[in-house]
């Protein structure tokens, strides 16, 4: 869904190499290994780049629907909170409907809510169909993996699969804002939502030629998953709209929370094992993965609001201003690998972190007469450092757990990172409505304490070398 979103597919990748390891299964071959590739690939691209496209657009969004901070936090939040929560449990579907039906069904839904999205007449529907692509996008993201696994048989094939599958969606990353600024200002902010229907068209068109995928038991929980949703909507709807109301879904939020955790303690195959928890490793990984989506995905949407409502630039002059952080993850998420299998992770970690929070410092600095092309090279540390770290965090995770758990790992990793980056949106947006230059500061001073916070817890990690 960013960095977030292109680096998560590390945890991913070691939950396909992992599984695969573990069952000594080889996947059935596909009649057409790359096109099966590609349209794992473009499905993943695509829910890739909706996390994204959408920031730039949000102040003519706001016009058109006569929609306030508010409104806009939840165009965002929708999709990325229920894309969050639900993924907790979409790997089990997947395994039980089949990856081949599961990414035919992401897909179909997917481009069917983005219709609606484009058609939109009011911010609540806009808002409904939001969520309905996050819960589709969360069924297409372990789905299109499996896909990838199942095509190649040979396991150094597959691993180059998995890594051009990842490769797809740093593309979409880099491509996300300046496809929404270019849409939004050739066209209309409409256009964000109705380009996925030719791309999801084709991705159905491909999926024609993969094999039929295997079903196989998968235990689902569905209660912890509902006492999930429940919390994570009312404590984001909390911050949100604050007030009366806030303060009810407060209630309800802890509530939520005190029953999923109770759920998950008796469950016996919780979305959510507590017990993963008392390793320290994976508590800061979970920690520290944490901290840089709050960073990535709060510093994007600030300055997205920041280029255009601010300084009155363009929707596509601001996208093209993410363009130098967002083009160079993917090189650095490379960077960031060898430098864990040289030193350890540890290392990159904590250069990782340092560097975003040096990075989130530095744009303290920017205000209104900051020339745009001086803040577009400022955005760079932040992002690098986000990228330099969360590949060596997802080692720790996965290193830290059994294999036959390194899919339920990845599923909480990710799901902690996108949680966190829906909640810094909801309370930066909150911040910045009270005046935009000091909620700005005072958003990116929170960042930088969560990035130092977990730097410093990352020191005590026990990892080999």
């Amino acid at each position: 869904m960013s960095t977030n979103q292109t680096t998560e597919t590390g945890s991913a990748a070691h939950q396909v190499l992992a599984t695969d390891a573990e069952s000594g299964r080889s996947p059935a071959a596909a009649p057409s290994p790359a096109l099966t590739l590609t349209a794992a690939l473009l499905g993943f691209a695509l829910i890739t780049l909706d996390a994204s496209v959408v920031n730039v657009a949000l102040p003519s969004i706001g016009s058109t629907l006569g929609a306030g901070m508010s409104g806009l936090q939840w165009v965002v939040d929708a999709y990325t909170l229920s894309f969050a929560a639900l993924m907790l449990s979409t790997g089990a579907f997947s395994d039980r409907a089949g990856a081949s039906r599961a990414y035919g069904i992401g897909i179909t839904v997917f481009t069917l809510a983005s219709v609606a999205c484009g058609l939109a007449p009011s911010l609540p529907v806009l808002v409904g169909a939001r969520v309905v692509q996050g819960a589709a996008a969360a069924v297409v993201l372990p789905a299109s993996l499996a896909l990838v696994r199942q095509a190649y048989a040979d396991a150094a094939k597959r691993a180059r699969a998995v890594a051009l599958w990842a490769a797809g969606g740093s593309v979409a990353v880099a491509l996300g804002p300046v496809a929404g600024g270019a849409l939004t200002t050739v066209w209309d902010w409409r256009g964000i939502f109705f380009i996925n229907v030719p791309l999801g068209a084709v991705a159905l068109t491909l999926l024609v030629r993969a094999p039929v995928s295997e079903r196989r038991p998968a235990p689902l929980d569905l209660p912890g998953q509902l006492a999930a949703v429940v919390a994570l909507t009312a404590v984001t709807f909390a911050v949100i709209e604050g007030g009366t109301a806030g303060v009810v879904s407060l209630v309800v939020a802890v509530v939520a929370g005190l029953v999923f955790v109770r759920v998950e303690a008796r469950q016996a195959h919780p979305v959510v094992p507590l017990g993963l928890f008392r390793s320290r490793n994976v508590s800061v990984a979970v920690a520290a993965g944490a901290a840089c989506s709050v960073a990535f995905y709060g510093v994007v949407f600030l300055f997205s609001l920041f280029f255009q409502q601010v300084q009155g630039r363009s929707a596509l002059y601001a996208g093209l201003m993410f363009l130098p952080m967002t083009g160079l993850i993917a090189v650095t998420n490379i960077a960031a690998g060898k430098l864990a299998g040289r030193f350890g992770p540890r290392l990159p970690m904590l250069l990782g972190q340092s560097l975003a929070v040096v990075g989130v410092l530095v744009l303290l600095c920017v205000d209104a007469s900051t020339p745009p092309v001086v803040v577009a090279v400022l955005l760079v540390p932040m992002a690098l450092g986000c990228a330099l770290t969360v590949p060596p965090l997802t080692a720790v995770m996965m290193d830290a757990v059994p294999s036959d758990r390194a899919g339920l790992a990845a599923g909480v990793l990710n799901s902690a990172r996108q949680v966190a980056g829906g909640l810094a949106i909801a309370a930066f947006g909150s911040l910045v409505s009270g005046g935009f230059e000091a909620g700005l500061r005072v958003s990116l001073a929170l960042s930088a304490g969560a990035l130092a916070a977990t730097a410093v817890a990352s020191v005590g990690l026990r990892v080999a070398r």
